[in-house]
């Protein structure tokens, strides 16, 4: 740093009032996010959030992870998926953990990082690909294998050349009739 005032601000100890933290110290994040999830200045704005804490019962928490990947909210729809991974048990913590990687994934492609995209695109394949033989919650989990093992092989090959939104919005279900 040749920046005396950047020198002198390294040094001082950050202000526990502007930092996002929970009551508890947890760290949080609270500045407004772009469509990809990047962190914006505070006061910008920003894309709507999903709240940190959402957890929703399967059909909903597809439903609205679906409406958010058809609306190329990739990051949003990791959320909701997170959230739903975190409360499920046994098993189907794995397969949501592949759903929340898939739209990782996606984030990735849309923020443009190839390497990140692939590796996490073939990550959710692997993770969802037990579920294929009997799939729960109508959940098109062939064809999200095969989606996100054809993307990954595409962006590895010719990088991110010639995406189009319909590469980055999957179909999660096979049926939406609940």
């Amino acid at each position: 740093m040749s920046d005396p005032d950047a020198q002198a601000r390294a040094r001082q100890p950050l202000d526990p009032d502007r930092r996002d933290r929970d009551p508890g110290g947890r760290a949080r994040n609270a500045r407004p996010r772009d469509a990809s999830g990047r962190p914006l200045a505070r006061g910008a704005p920003g894309v709507d959030r999903v709240p940190e804490d959402v957890v929703l019962p399967p059909a909903e928490a597809l439903r609205e992870a679906q409406r958010l990947l058809d609306a190329g909210l990739p990051f949003q729809a990791h959320e909701v998926l997170e959230g739903a991974w975190k409360a499920a048990e046994g098993v189907q913590r794995t397969l949501w953990q592949g759903l929340a990687q898939l739209a990782v994934g996606l984030t990735h492609a849309q923020r443009r990082n190839a390497n990140g995209a692939v590796s996490l695109l073939e990550r959710g394949a692997e993770r969802i690909s037990p579920f294929a033989a009997d799939p729960p919650h109508g959940i098109d989990v062939a064809g999200l294998v095969a989606h996100a093992t054809a993307l990954a092989g595409r962006i590895g090959s010719a990088g991110l050349t010639g995406l189009t939104g319909e590469d980055l919005r999957p179909r999660l279900r096979r049926q939406f009739g609940d």
